[in-house]
């Protein structure tokens, strides 16, 4: 399978000749914006949840989060505009860069993050499912000792001591490699289905931890894929005029929908998933959420997380959507053919 930050093609030269006399710095700016404004979204959903900042709320009439003091709020409405500012300079210092060049950037860095959450996931799966089966078994604390054992029964501690350090590796290797492995997760996941059958009628063995990971691997390769199958046109097209389009009339409907359905659909997922402390994304975070099976995975708030993930990774793509299909309704050179999925 082809990487997905090998797979889109871009203008060799960045003052190539367009097929339009406009600047591209608009859309540009605008894309860059949408990303920086996420980022600046993340950061103070940390800080209000994590750290205890009131939030922006109380500034607009807003309830207060937290005991601190309402200067925060103004804190971190500038932490907003400080994103719209910088994505104004990095623009402003990049102007040469054509539309396809800075969707190319863009696809890499989603990318990357989309490797990170692959190998976390991957990782995270495997060390867990050890840790549940020697609890299960009786062999954790003979390994550990006792008080180590007890703690990793706790799910704040697996959580915070285990999972998180977990995470971080997977950044690291995310760094240093280039392919996404969607194709072994899906394989990984027939696997670990496999270990279910073979486990329950032949040796009579099943634990909830190994179904667990089956989900857990699961989700993460459905959610995790989506912004690799936008990229590689694998998502299903229902509009039958669309084959009939020229080049520029598929960008402008391209872009309508990634304007349209795509960010905004993942704008509405960030804030209903994170608006506040109880909601369906923060609330499991926060509490290191697990399932009622005691000796089954500890990853369920992990799962919970998988959603931010998701509308974080699909808006970086579809902004990455949008400057190519803007690129194409200007006639840039470098376009791809929308009715042929990339080759692999």
């Amino acid at each position: 399978m082809t990487a997905l930050n090998t797979v889109q093609d871009v203008s060799a030269n960045s003052n190539a000749t367009t097929g339009s006399s406009k600047s591209p710095v608009p859309v540009r700016t605008f894309g860059w914006t949408i990303l920086a404004v996420m980022a600046a979204f993340l950061l103070n959903n940390y800080l209000n949840y994590w750290q205890g900042l009131p939030g922006v709320a109380p500034i607009f009439g807003g309830p207060v989060n937290g005991s601190m003091s309402i200067l925060w709020s103004w804190v971190q409405l500038g932490l907003y505009a400080l994103a719209v500012v910088l994505a104004f300079l990095h623009v402003g210092r990049t102007k040469p860069v054509t539309l396809r060049e800075d969707a190319k950037r863009i696809s890499d860095i989603n990318a990357f993050l989309i490797r990170a959450a692959f190998w976390a996931v991957l990782i995270v799966g495997l060390v867990d499912t050890v840790i549940s089966f020697l609890r299960v078994e009786g062999m954790l604390e003979g390994i550990v000792g006792a008080d180590l054992a007890s703690d990793l029964g706790r799910s704040h501690f697996r959580g915070g001591y285990v999972h998180m350090p977990l995470i971080a590796l997977s950044v690291v290797i995310a760094a240093f490699t280039r392919t996404l492995g969607f194709t072994w997760l899906a394989l990984l996941v027939v696997a670990a289905e496999l270990l279910i059958v073979i486990g329950r009628f032949i040796f009579s063995y099943e634990q909830a931890f190994m179904a667990d990971l089956v989900r857990f691997w699961y989700a993460a390769l459905f959610l995790f894929a989506s912004a690799y199958t936008l990229l590689e046109e694998g998502h299903v097209r229902v509009d039958v005029f669309y084959a009939g389009f020229n080049s520029r009339l598929k960008g402008k409907v391209n872009a309508l929908g990634s304007l349209l359905l795509g960010i905004s659909l993942c704008w509405v997922i960030l804030i209903i998933g994170m608006g506040g402390k109880q909601n369906i994304i923060n609330s499991p975070i926060l509490s290191y959420e697990t399932t009622q099976a005691g000796f089954g995975l500890y990853v369920k708030y992990l799962m919970a997380g998988f959603l931010g993930v998701f509308a974080v990774s699909m808006m970086t793509q579809f902004v990455s959507y949008l400057m190519g299909a803007v690129a194409d309704m200007r006639g840039e050179p470098g376009g791809r053919d929308h009715d042929v999925p990339a080759a692999h």
